[in-house]
Formats: structure tokens, C-alpha cells, sequence
């Protein structure tokens, strides 16, 4: 795993893109503070850029870098919730500005997995998250599914958890700053 995290770590800084397995579905991502590597991701995956994508921070520490005003319920749910649960922040700051909606909000993740969580805080910067298919194509559940198109087109594929297989995505939830929660996708 310590090689895999070190090539990894090379590629990000590099402002290049990885396909790497997450804690739920197989990701493409980069630097999420990077504008053109984002861009970068947009047009591998054929994607509109008025669909934002997921970033994932390795704590509450890093979460409050880039969210200023965390609604309270959040930590309970982050805490408390034992499968992987996506929530929409609103006013992200120190983001690429084309990875934020168009409402100015932001998806993130705090992922339980090893691999994740020691890549970012090496990297010191949350991560892109998105799914590892062409816009509009079936997610991956493991990494056999990835169209190898999409495979040659990336600077780099982490070398783990290939035979895992996901049993889907993250749950998506969206706090108001009223503390109301919308469920986007269960």
C-alpha cells in the first residue's frame, strides 16, 4: 500500500489524473483545488460542468478548511453513520471554482478507508471522487467494469482492490444552514 500511496501522491501533485478504488465505487480523480486538472476530468468522462462532483477530505479538520460554517447535525451524521454518506455543504471556499454548483454548494465525503485517508493527508488537499465511467454510463462496481477507454486516458491506476466488489454509492444528503436535511440518493 505504501508504494501505491507514494505513485499516487507523485501523479496529484503533478496536477495529474488517477483512477483509484474508494470506500464505495472505483473514482477517477485529482486535485480539487486544481481548475485545469478538474477540467481535465470533465472532458475524460464526457461530462457537462454544470454537474459538480464529489471531493473527499480526510477529517473534520480538513473539512472545516474548506466549509466555514458546518451545520451541528453534520457530525452527528459523519460520526454515527456506518455507510459511506456523501453531504452537500453550502459556500465552499479554496475550491476550484468548476468543481462548485451553480448554487454554491460542494459534495463532500470523509471516507473510511486506509488507502484514502493516509493519500490525502499526505496530500494535504481533498481529492476529486467521481465515477470511474463516461457521463451517463453504469458506475463500476469493481475495477473489471471500467471501460478500458477510460483507463488510457488517465495518467495513472492505483494498483489495490481490484477484485473488490462495491455493492453501490455513497447515500447523498443536503444540509441547509436551517438545519433541514434533503435526501438526494439513498
Amino acid at each position: 500500500m505504501q508504494q501505491e500511496i507514494q505513485n499516487t501522491l507523485k501523479t496529484l501533485k503533478e496536477d495529474k489524473i488517477i483512477i483509484y478504488p474508494t470506500d464505495t465505487i472505483w473514482g477517477i480523480g485529482c486535485d480539487a483545488t486544481n481548475k485545469e486538472a478538474v477540467q481535465k476530468i470533465y472532458k475524460i468522462k464526457e461530462r457537462e460542468e454544470s454537474k459538480s462532483m464529489i471531493i473527499l477530505v480526510d477529517s473534520i479538520q480538513m473539512l472545516h478548511k474548506y466549509i466555514p460554517e458546518i451545520p451541528e447535525v453534520a457530525y452527528d451524521i459523519i460520526e454515527l453513520s456506518e455507510n459511506p454518506i456523501t453531504i452537500i455543504y453550502d459556500n465552499p471556499k479554496g475550491l476550484a471554482k468548476n468543481l462548485v454548483a451553480d448554487d454554491n454548494s460542494i459534495a463532500i465525503r470523509i471516507p473510511k478507508n486506509e488507502f484514502l485517508i493516509k493519500l490525502i493527508q499526505k496530500f494535504k488537499k481533498p481529492i476529486v471522487s467521481t465515477s470511474a465511467n463516461i457521463s451517463g454510463d453504469k458506475s463500476p462496481l469493481n475495477f473489471s467494469e471500467i471501460n478500458p477507454d477510460l483507463l488510457k486516458q488517465v495518467d495513472y491506476v492505483v494498483d489495490l482492490d481490484r477484485e473488490k466488489v462495491a455493492t453501490k454509492s455513497s447515500s447523498i444528503i443536503k444540509l441547509r444552514s436551517n438545519g433541514e436535511v434533503i435526501i438526494i440518493r439513498k
